[in-house]
């Protein structure tokens, strides 16, 4: 019996299935390693899989412990404060934003429209805590200047607090020239004294 001889494979295509000798050369075993026997595929040792598996689970515990007790956490005492100053800001129908006194008489500064982002989203952030907590947003914030530079954004009300350098200078600034404004009435530049 004469046979055709078989024809080749051309790359990306499979042989047809009617063939029983015709295999698709994707789906071919990998050429055994020395001792495996033919046709079964290459294993990849478990050891270093179990290992990374365990450092993956070992950091998570770790993390964890420190997140839940603050055992091992470092945490930097804040500078002593040089001033404090209380604002309230409100939303204006024209999408301004106003700056008041912590009196709410005098306006200290108006952000225009479409401008400061960085100001409308942390006093969004900050209203948003308030209205989830049902307080007032006629509460003033608290604006504290560091002996070491840093400016600080309180909410006494909920207990939240803003390290505005934490945003970059250009961020920081923003803030630091509504609390470098001259202020207007009593009690609206508190000098810290130790």
């Amino acid at each position: 019996m004469n046979r055709p001889p078989p024809e080749p494979a051309v790359a990306g295509t499979t042989n047809s299935p009617s063939r029983p000798d015709a295999m698709d050369p994707l789906t071919q075993a990998v050429a055994p390693r020395a001792g495996q026997p033919a046709g079964h595929p290459v294993n990849f040792p478990r050891a270093p899989l179990y290992a990374l598996a365990g450092l993956v689970l070992a950091s998570l515990a770790a993390v964890t412990a420190v997140r839940l007790t603050g055992y091992g956490a470092v945490t930097v005492a804040d500078a002593p404060p040089v001033a404090v100053r209380s604002f309230r800001f409100e939303d204006r129908p024209d999408g301004s934003i106003v700056v008041l006194d912590a009196s709410g008489r005098h306006v200290i500064d108006t952000v225009a429209p479409g401008t400061n982002g960085f100001l409308r989203g942390t006093m969004r952030g900050l209203a948003r805590e308030r209205k989830r907590a049902g307080i007032s947003a006629e509460l003033p914030f608290e604006m504290t200047g560091r002996s070491d530079g840093k400016l600080t954004l309180a909410d006494p009300a909920t207990g939240r607090r803003v390290d505005l350098g934490s945003f970059g200078p250009a961020n920081a600034a923003v803030f630091a020239r509504i609390m470098a404004s001259p202020g207007h009435g009593p009690g609206s530049r508190v000098p810290v004294t130790q």
